[in-house]
């Protein structure tokens, strides 16, 4: 799903995996991929849900190319148009 600004995805992992995962504090990409986590560049761990912390949850800019984990102004355009109702 997506806003104005992000689009957003939720990754949901075993809850035994919580006690490999660093506790308190958010995922570095390199983190959350020796996890076993498998998605294009750009997203980033935005929040901990602390009553289910084996879900984990992501966000990345409109607009991010998912090849170079970067803002392209013309799929930013294309995506914005794409949200608005």
């Amino acid at each position: 799903y997506c806003d104005n600004k992000y689009e957003y995805r939720h990754v949901i992992l075993p809850k035994v995996m919580t006690k490999q995962m660093v506790k308190g504090r958010l995922l570095s990409e390199p983190e959350w991929r020796a996890l076993g986590v498998q998605q294009s560049r750009g997203w980033a761990h935005y929040e901990i849900h602390k009553p289910e912390p084996h879900i984990l949850l992501f966000r990345r800019p409109l607009g991010t190319d998912p090849r170079t984990g970067k803002v392209d102004p013309k799929l930013r355009k294309a995506a914005l148009a794409k949200s608005q109702p």
